[in-house]
């Protein structure tokens, strides 16, 4: 009912009517009474917002044209002088800043800008077109005979089947050696080291273990240590050999580590 009186800058019915309602508020017992207050404080909401917009802070609004008449100004243009030349020749459409206008203006905004200008490219960093992709440009390949694709894998069972074979014989051939001296000379015990090392390969050593390492995996020889404790090998017998390999608590496996420093 008193909306203009409370609207007027004037007035303080607002802020009365708000301060009222809080002393009522402490009073409220009923849904209705707080349904009430609250449709109060959505009204009282919006009479302030009115009020707010009504009030004059007596500031002069931005207005970009005159900003722009000062700006050119300041560059060095007279508006009025630019009128009467472009009335005694219509040819001149624009290019009457003078040549250091935008300096100018740059020295005078430099003072209000005390950070460095953020770097970027005017036409991007490269081209946002993906590339076009090239054309796979298929060879032909040549017709190979029948014969020709059966060899390769032929050739490489081969290789395989040569690789294992060459180990088999020289296995075989270091026990015939081993059965051979101790046919000659059964009392004198043979020494491992004596048997295996090559006074002028170290690699030669390693596979001479390697290989003596299948005799005794399969029961044909065993090692035994000396008085000196030293590590000697013989040839065991057929019936000796099927006893020790059925016999799991008679074959022990031993790493034998052996440095170019030890075999020299």
């Amino acid at each position: 009912e008193n909306r203009e009186d409370m609207l007027s800058s004037k007035s303080n019915r607002l802020t009365e009517a708000l301060e009222e309602a809080n002393k009522l508020f402490s009073g409220v017992s009923c849904a209705r009474e707080a349904a009430l207050d609250a449709q109060f404080l959505v009204l009282a909401s919006n009479l302030g917002k009115e009020k707010a917009n009504e009030l004059h802070s007596e500031m002069t609004a931005f207005d970009s044209l005159t900003f722009a008449e000062d700006l050119l100004t300041f560059m060095g243009i007279n508006r009025v002088e630019v009128e009467e030349n472009d009335s005694d020749s219509e040819s001149i459409s624009g290019g009457y800043l003078p040549s250091n206008a935008w300096h100018k203006l740059g020295e005078e905004t430099e003072k209000y800008f005390r950070r460095a200008p953020s770097f970027h490219y005017m036409l991007g960093s490269f081209k946002s077109d993906p590339p076009v992709p090239r054309q796979r440009i298929e060879r032909q390949r040549k017709a190979t005979g029948g014969e020709q694709k059966r060899a390769m894998p032929a050739q490489l069972k081969k290789m395989e089947e040569s690789h294992q074979e060459a180990t088999e014989k020289e296995v075989e051939r270091i026990l015939g050696l081993l059965q051979t001296h101790f046919k000659n000379d059964p009392d004198t015990p043979i020494s491992f080291f004596d048997l295996v090392i090559d006074p002028n390969s170290f690699a030669r050593t390693v596979e001479n273990i390697f290989h003596v390492s299948f005799i005794i995996r399969d029961g044909f020889a065993r090692l035994k240590l000396d008085d000196d404790k030293l590590p000697i090998i013989e040839p065991l017998k057929d019936n000796e050999g099927k006893e020790d390999h059925r016999s799991a608590g008679a074959r022990n496996q031993v790493v034998i580590s052996l440095s170019h420093q030890e075999w020299k």
